[in-house]
């Protein structure tokens, strides 16, 4: 890797950059079957274990919940030890705790599966955003980070098709035994990826002091926010609300909900792969404030129409605000840090996005139980919309004093 003091380098993955970003882009795959797979099946969830909206806000939320403590950590890890030695067991502890949610005879064990699982993915998607800024630079970094959100989002896209369409052929549970394909991305990863080890580790506590600098930039508070702001209403409106409001306004099954709930992402992937030109062009903060504004219209857009067709364009247009939020923040994380504390900083970005995600599904939950799902996408598109109003307005004071980050 490009990182000074490292074992490993840049061409150090077995069979060069095609199976070093085939791993890649497996573990971010296996990062983000956690969710997509769950929320077509939620409805049935409820019905098979007889829970309420807010317990089936808990089982989006709880794979999701262990990331916001367990993520920093993590990247403390992987910067000291290598990032192998930490994805690996990540991987293993994903794919076992996912096959036991299939078994789950009760609300509780479901949950506590859950939990487990969540506290192997808190080191999934991070990480390999990490290995992508370790091996490239400058716009080839931007380009390849872009070239895996495609390929997260359109994970998104097909994944919540195939989970609610082995939902529909055997239950909830078959939608979940594609989480024991993790176990094979770590035998994968385990031969692919290179022994980057420190060749000197230094005290955790000099690792700290060298990386508060870094942690303590205001832009890095900007970045944390908005990273929060954006999974909150991701997983509280699209994986939450969206396959209940589904099923309850429109009667949809779960194939059909999980061809809904993929949709926005392949407005994702078209937008993504063509980000690392327009952030070279506008920088990183317009588009993320369009970004909020593209939630805000979609999300607001669910809530005020009775047309399915309307949803459908609605899942679009936040699709495209997703891609805008996303890569140019990931991209961002990776820069404000050398490599010696990129795991340190990327890891944080993912706590803050990890807490959302934990956050909106109990929040959603809470919303669709007290004012019905059409009145939470509402409020949803408003926060959004306040999100995109607050942070142009205060986009001067975030980005002040930027010398070397393209802001």
């Amino acid at each position: 890797m490009k990182g000074q003091g490292r074992r490993g380098d840049a061409g150090g993955a077995t069979g060069g950059d095609a199976a070093f970003l085939a791993v890649v882009w497996s573990i971010t795959l296996t990062g983000i079957l956690a969710n997509t797979l769950v929320g077509p099946s939620l409805p049935d969830i409820r019905e098979d274990l007889a829970i309420g909206a807010g317990a089936a806000g808990a089982v989006v939320a709880a794979a999701s919940l262990p990331g916001f403590a367990v993520a920093p950590v993590l990247g403390v890890l992987a910067d000291r030890h290598g990032r192998r030695r930490v994805l690996v067991p990540c991987l293993v502890t994903f794919g076992v705790a996912g096959l036991a949610a299939a078994l789950a005879p009760s609300f509780g064990w479901l949950f506590a599966a859950r939990l487990a699982q969540g506290f192997g993915s808190a080191g999934l998607v991070n990480l390999a955003i990490v290995l992508l800024g370790d091996r490239y630079e400058g716009e080839r970094r931007v380009r390849e980070i872009g070239r895996n959100s495609a390929v997260l989002t359109t994970g998104l896209a097909v994944l919540p098709f195939a989970g609610g369409a082995l939902a529909a052929l055997g239950g909830w549970r078959l939608a979940f035994v594609p989480y024991g394909a993790a176990l094979a991305v770590a035998a994968f990863a385990a031969r692919v990826l290179p022994d980057d080890r420190p060749r000197t580790v230094v005290p955790l506590r000099v690792q700290f002091r060298d990386a508060r600098p870094y942690l303590a930039d205001r832009r890095v508070a900007a970045m944390l926010a908005a990273g929060f702001g954006a999974f909150l209403l991701l997983f509280g409106l699209a994986l939450t609300a969206l396959p209940l409001d589904l099923e309850e306004r429109f009667g949809l099954g779960p194939t059909a909900r999980g061809a809904v709930l993929g949709l926005p992402a392949v407005a994702t992937v078209v937008t993504s792969l063509r980000l690392h030109g327009m952030r070279a062009r506008n920088g990183t903060w317009p588009l993320v404030f369009a970004g909020f504004g593209g939630f805000a219209v979609g999300f607001g857009a669910v809530g005020l129409t009775s047309s399915v067709w309307l949803v459908l364009v609605a899942a679009i247009v936040w699709g495209v605000g997703e891609a805008m939020l996303i890569v140019p923040l990931q991209a961002y994380a990776t820069e404000l840090a050398p490599t010696a504390q990129r795991g340190v900083m990327v890891a944080a970005w993912v706590g803050a996005a990890r807490l959302g995600q934990a956050t909106g599904p109990i929040l959603a939950g809470a919303l669709v139980a007290a004012v019905g799902t059409r009145a939470t996408f509402v409020i949803g598109g408003a926060v959004a919309a306040g999100l995109a109003v607050a942070g142009a307005a205060a986009r001067r004071a975030l980005v002040a004093g930027a010398a070397s980050v393209r802001d």
